[in-house]
């Protein structure tokens, strides 16, 4: 195939142009999105006190179901909207938006958390205060599909309440409630730094889909309505400058993100040794060690729970097996003698059992 073909052909399968509303039309969704009224609050205290109830219980359909309803998602693309455009009106308006957003959900949570009856952490609770790479990742393409949704020519709902779901922008705001609420000041601090780092990436990766889509700057910086080769150029100048602080500033928020994941790593990786060390509790690799000193023909010493059905209690129990496999038959004094070796490391051993394998493998 040419080169030239083939570098077309790549082209056309990532174009995310194609299909694309008219830029009028991008630029009202966003204008609708960041509109801040009764029904709008309303609906934000609704979900917020779904979203609490489903943090204070574990309940996961509730969470789910308030970040369906929830309409933060608006303001947080129109950030990603005014910075991509250098809309500097906007940007001011969707900040103030969220903002107010952001008071009113922290409030509702709050108070909730205060006369809740429930008390205590739970894992929903625990698991949207701490931040890690993997949700700056989730926030990042969230935010760059949610951006390509409102830009489609078909309504975007469907894909923008996914994308609400996907990256989580409440639960952390409820976190932060509970922390007040229990004076619990570090996990309101981590929670609260969770959802500023899905408001941050979520606008970073939809301002990338909107400078893929080539959303034009707005150039006419005076407001006169009327667009100068100088203004144009100054436009194009201070948008490049609006990119590079926000891609500095972007990393920067992102370090303590990477500080919790490494931290989450080595915990995983601890707690992974501490697993191996329970699945080793019967000393298994010692005990071969001996048994093979003792046995020339061992092959395999292997040693678990297994359930058993006592017919006169009509019971399950779980009985410790020890299975013993050799490349000869051994006489019963050996039996006996591996026996007690294995029981000297296994005191709770119900059962030895002895195989023999030909060709000396397992």
């Amino acid at each position: 195939m040419d080169e030239r073909v083939l570098r077309h052909t790549i082209k056309q399968f990532f174009n995310v142009r194609e299909g694309r509303a008219s830029y009028e039309g991008i630029h009202k969704r966003v204008i609708a999105g960041t509109r801040i009224d009764g029904l709008h609050v309303c609906q934000l205290i609704a979900a917020m006190i779904i979203a609490s109830i489903g943090l204070n219980v574990d309940s996961t359909e509730a969470i789910v179901g308030a970040m369906l309803i929830c309409p933060l998602m608006g303001s947080v693309l129109a950030i990603a909207y005014a910075i991509a455009t250098v809309d500097s009106k906007l940007l001011k308006s969707a900040v103030n938006g969220i903002l107010i957003q952001f008071g009113v959900c922290l409030v509702t949570s709050t108070i909730y958390f205060v006369i809740s009856p429930l008390a205590g952490e739970t894992s929903k609770l625990l698991g949207n205060s701490n931040p890690t790479i993997w949700d700056v990742l989730i926030a990042l393409v969230g935010g760059f599909a949610g951006a390509l949704g409102m830009s489609r020519q078909q309504e975007p709902e469907t894909l923008i309440a996914g994308v609400a779901v996907a990256t989580s922008l409440m639960p952390p705001l409820c976190a932060t409630g509970y922390g007040l609420a229990a004076r619990d000041l570090v996990l309101a601090a981590s929670a609260l730094y969770e959802f500023l780092v899905n408001v941050v990436f979520i606008s970073f990766g939809a301002e990338m889909a909107f400078l893929m889509l080539r959303v034009p700057v707005l150039a006419d910086l005076n407001g006169d309505g009327v667009v100068t080769p100088d203004e144009e150029a100054r436009a194009n100048t201070l948008s490049h400058e609006m990119r590079m602080r926000v891609l500095a500033g972007t990393l920067i928020f992102a370090l303590p993100c990477l500080f919790f994941s490494v931290r989450m790593v080595r915990s995983q990786m601890e707690t992974t040794g501490t697993v191996f060390e329970v699945q080793d509790a019967y000393d298994t690799e010692e005990t071969t060690r001996q048994l093979m000193v003792v046995c020339d023909s061992l092959v395999s010493y292997r040693i678990g729970e297994e359930d058993s059905y006592d017919a006169q209690t009509e019971q399950l129990n779980q009985r410790v097996v020890a299975t013993v496999e050799t490349t000869e038959e051994l006489d019963e004094e050996k039996r006996s003698e591996i026996e007690q070796l294995i029981r000297l490391n296994v005191d709770e051993l119900d059962e030895v059992e002895f195989g023999v394998v030909e060709g000396g493998q397992a």
